[in-house]
């Protein structure tokens, strides 16, 4: 076949304009695409060689446009950035933004001022991201680029600018290895036809709106109006789904199910348990289907932080949060922590990142206080936003600016609340003394300079007021915000004075504290609205707060506060402990343990006091019923095995003890953070020891601190 004529000059004999240097002549629309050189001849050799048209590009490339003003803004914040460091005042050119600057009082100094300044581009919550730092100041530089970059003053090979990218390094691995996805979920031994493991079209909608009621609110890693479109139209055809839609299909249909408290044998006709093992190993191999290890697709992502969320009840937080590593480097590698890369994506895409990277991150805050504290995501080494405080109907994808919020109580108010304490957290030293102390420089400042009482006036007085008690998500706020700022109070009391004499931290703030953490959990437990959210909740059972009140009791048996303490666990626990059946656990043994003790620390201290005008103390409802259970397991365990001697366990130094306690129950026995793995198949309950044996002295328990107890030993275990 003859080759066709050159009817272009070649680069020699392109013509010349006025200006002094000659205009640059790029590689054809083709060549670019398949990123080859380019001969810069019309038509070129490749696109001979291919019998394809060529397509020349513009002569000149658009360039981008400089804003000089925003410039000149970033050095302006850097330099002030500075001034703070060094706690130089002056006057910033723009004041704080917010809802801190619109609550009066919080900070005297610009009370007066605060409420005309406007809020920053793109903050809706407490405290905006700090305005003091560069956009970039997160971002790490881009290797790829700056070799790239290099190369423009070597030759005029505009193929260049473009070629040697972190894309063409992924191209590169495509091609030369095979998926090896298996590393994770093992190899399969037959391809495994996924479209037949869904539910009929019927249950599939069935599934959607369980997960709609029961846990996207407290999630919201997916957008309603736009998925909810994709799943129609996937129902009707199942074997046409693309796989990252397939694998998040899966992971809503494991999430649902993990919600459902007893109608499942109704609904679908199979067992919690069945079924969700049943979606689990679907959702496996649909997220294989989609290479997730090597995938940057934020659904498919989604679908593995579902999965995740699924697996919880019944694996060890040691090895969740292993897998939520991988979930974390996936999240990390796609940029979804740096505001910079998620601002370069359209308004909907940018907002289902953050509020993605946020939910991962808090995921695995909890877990690693169920397994390791220091090991948390929760650290001020990235700057991703909070999320929007807007509907899903306010968000969509044809949107070039975001919506402006239209009130503080919308259907992420659960999340929103969630965020911002978290960002408050992860910057404060209090944090930073448990799980990263180096961190501290790094920090940015905080309202009411780090006080947990700027933070909690902010939370009420701009959402919590406006809440409606009666709206099941509205409660399940107020309570669960309530519970987690008493919870940190009482971590922030702990390492203010953990290195402390014991008798320079003498106070009943601490033990309000745990009061208000147990009561706020026990009305969470106990409201009918919150059942579809109980799923959530036992993922956070208060055993900080329990472990705290049983300290003290022991000190001080007969202290002003005995009887509410014991009034008050005895509320939780039936709250809690009547919800999942794990009797005869070890977790089981070692929570009986710990109250028992402390009951008999009281009993014992009323009789030496021999004060007879001293009301005596009745047993309380917890001891009453945890001598009842210990008996009923005793008397099953000696009928079914009579030869064996059952162990004692209550002459176990009290310290030892409560230090191998992980702080939320989180251990391979800890369904849920309360059950066993067996108490949630149905199966029978383990055989649970005697209980004889005297109380710890109370010099055991003068060195008992909870800081000796727990963080100091956090090689072991985690909070």
């Amino acid at each position: 076949m003859s080759t066709p004529e050159r009817s272009s000059p070649g680069p020699s004999r392109a013509p010349r304009h006025s200006s002094a240097k000659s205009q640059r002549i790029l590689a054809c629309v083709l060549c670019q695409q398949r990123k080859v050189k380019c001969d810069r001849r019309f038509p070129c050799a490749n696109c001979v060689k291919h019998q394809t048209q060529c397509v020349p590009v513009a002569q000149t490339r658009p360039r981008r446009r400089r804003f000089p003003e925003r410039q000149l803004l970033d050095r302006l914040r850097m330099y002030e950035d500075l001034l703070r460091q060094n706690k130089i005042k002056f006057e910033p050119l723009h004041k704080e933004s917010g809802l801190v600057a619109r609550i009066p009082g919080l900070h005297e100094e610009n009370e007066d001022s605060d409420a005309e300044q406007p809020e920053s581009e793109g903050t809706d919550g407490p405290f905006p991201s700090d305005p003091s730092k560069p956009k970039s100041a997160y971002e790490a530089k881009n290797i790829w680029y700056a070799m790239s970059h290099g190369f423009r003053g070597v030759n005029n090979d505009g193929d260049l600018d473009d070629g040697v990218r972190e894309v063409m390094v992924g191209k590169t691995w495509d091609q030369v290895f095979d998926n090896d996805d298996h590393l994770l979920f093992g190899s399969r031994q037959a391809a495994v036809n996924v479209s037949t493991l869904h539910p009929e079209p019927v249950h599939i909608f069935r599934l959607w709106q369980i997960y709609l009621d029961n846990v996207n609110h407290l999630l919201k890693v997916t957008h309603t109006p736009s998925l909810q479109g994709r799943i129609i139209e996937a129902a009707s055809n199942l074997a046409s789904i693309s796989p990252t839609l397939e694998a998040l299909m899966f992971g809503i249909y494991c999430t649902a199910v993990l919600s459902l408290v007893d109608d499942c044998q109704a609904i679908f006709g199979m067992p919690k348990v069945d079924l969700l093992k049943k979606y689990q190993f679907a959702c496996q191999q649909a997220l294989l289907n989609c290479g997730f290890l090597r995938s940057a697709d934020r659904d498919c992502l989604t679908a593995l932080y579902l999965y995740l969320i699924s697996v919880q009840p019944s694996t060890d937080p040691r090895s969740l949060s292993s897998l939520l590593g991988v979930a974390i480097r996936i999240a990390q590698r796609m940029g979804i922590q740096n505001e910079s890369s998620n601002s370069k994506y359209p308004v909907l895409e940018c907002e289902m990142r953050r509020r993605l990277w946020w939910s991962l991150a808090l995921f695995d805050a909890r877990i690693s206080e169920l397994s390791d504290y220091r090991t948390t995501t929760l650290a001020p080494t990235w700057d991703c936003k909070a999320p929007l405080n807007v509907n899903d109907f306010d968000l969509r994808a044809e949107m070039k600016e975001p919506p402006a919020v239209q009130g503080k109580v919308t259907e992420v108010l659960f999340v929103i609340l969630r965020s911002e304490i978290g960002e408050f957290v992860r910057h404060s030293p209090f944090h930073l003394d448990f799980t990263n102390p180096s961190l501290k420089s790094v920090v940015r400042d905080l309202p009411g300079d780090g006080d947990l009482d700027a933070l909690e006036k902010i939370i009420e007085e701009g959402y919590l007021k406006h809440c409606d008690p009666q709206n099941p998500l509205h409660f399940m706020t107020i309570w669960m915000m309530r519970s987690a700022l008493s919870k940190y109070r009482l971590l922030e009391y702990y390492s203010r004075y953990c290195s402390e004499p014991q008798a320079e931290r003498q106070s009943d703030t601490p033990m309000l504290y745990a009061f208000r953490v147990l009561e706020s959990d026990t009305k969470i437990m106990t409201s009918s609205m919150t059942k579809g959210y109980i799923w959530f909740l036992h993922l956070y059972f208060p055993l900080p707060a329990y472990i705290h009140i049983v300290q003290e009791l022991i000190k001080q048996p007969v202290r002003a506060e005995a009887r509410q303490a014991w009034e008050i666990m005895s509320d939780n626990y039936e709250a809690r402990f009547t919800t999942s059946n794990f009797v005869g656990t070890s977790i089981f043994r070692t929570f009986a343990k710990i109250i028992l003790q402390a009951w008999e620390a009281l009993e014992e201290a009323s009789k030496n006091a021999g004060d007879p005008a001293q009301e005596p103390f009745d047993p309380p409802r917890i001891v009453l019923n945890l001598k009842r259970r210990i008996v009923e397991i005793t008397q099953k365990e000696q009928n079914a095995n009579p030869e064996q001697q059952p162990s004692d366990v209550m002459n176990t130094d009290m310290t030892n003890l409560l230090m191998s306690i992980p702080m939320g129950f989180g251990n391979a026995e800890s369904l849920n953070g309360m059950g066993g793995p067996d108490s949630y198949l149905g199966i029978d309950p383990m055989p649970y020891p005697n209980f004889p044996g005297q109380v710890s002295s109370m010099a055991e328990m003068n060195h008992m601190t909870w800081a000796s107890m727990v963080w100091g030993f956090r090689e072991r275990r985690g909070w």
